[in-house]
């Protein structure tokens, strides 16, 4: 049955309304769905609308399965994310800067979500403030950036330390990478909560996605003034 809004499936009840609301169709979060369930949900978004389509925490074997049902896509491994007819750039530029090595999995998917949806995307790694002369030695890109995503475990920091440093939005997202009283990733979301540097905004543990989505949030707004 189709409803107002939205289609059944049976297993799902597709958001086709939401690009007329919000500028992006319905996001598919892939983990825990079949193969079948993510294809009939993709789908159903192509076919009524005419944004990017998107299914994040797509593992390789699960996203083969899905690619052959669903020709067209691309999928990047790294990211765990599967796309259908990227946008354009819209001119708006995000750094994603990463504190360390093992954040790279979630900075890569706030990456890729973000270049899958316009957003203009340079990534800069290894920035933690352990080795506070890396992050100084990339002031200028930062600076530059219309909004910065700062992916960091441990205690968190390095939010506070862009913070500090950058004019624009700053989006932060806590990363469950850390030894024990890093509590996998709730230390930093506490301290990026109670950062000194105001305006900071922090999403979920882990979620990479939600911090690009916080970017094309603003995007959508400052494009639309400009317009």
């Amino acid at each position: 049955m189709t409803g107002p809004g939205a289609v059944d499936l049976g297993f799902a009840r597709v958001d086709v309304d939401r690009e007329a609301r919000q500028g992006l169709p319905e996001v598919i979060y892939g983990s825990g769905k079949t193969p079948e369930q993510i294809s009939g949900i993709v789908r159903t978004l192509l076919r009524h609308n005419d944004g990017p389509v998107l299914a994040t925490r797509v593992e390789p074997d699960a996203a083969a399965s899905v690619l052959a049902a669903v020709p067209d896509g691309a999928h990047d491994r790294e990211a765990r994310l599967l796309t259908w007819r990227p946008a354009a750039p819209t001119g708006f530029d995000v750094v994603v800067a990463a504190a360390g090595t093992a954040d790279l999995p979630v900075a890569r998917e706030a990456a890729a979500v973000a270049t899958a949806v316009g957003l203009g995307v340079t990534t800069v790694t290894d920035v933690g403030v352990a080795g506070l002369h890396r992050l100084l030695a990339e002031q200028h890109r930062l600076r530059a950036a219309d909004t910065v995503i700062v992916v960091a475990g441990m205690e968190g920091a390095l939010a506070s330390a862009i913070g500090g440093l950058v004019a624009c939005p700053v989006v932060a997202v806590p990363t469950s990478t850390g030894y024990g009283a890093g509590l996998e990733g709730i230390t930093a979301l506490l301290a990026m909560h109670a950062s000194c540097a105001a305006g900071i905004t922090v999403v979920n543990i882990d979620s990479g996605f939600g911090a690009a989505m916080a970017a094309f949030r603003l995007a959508r707004v400052v494009g639309r003034r400009t317009t």
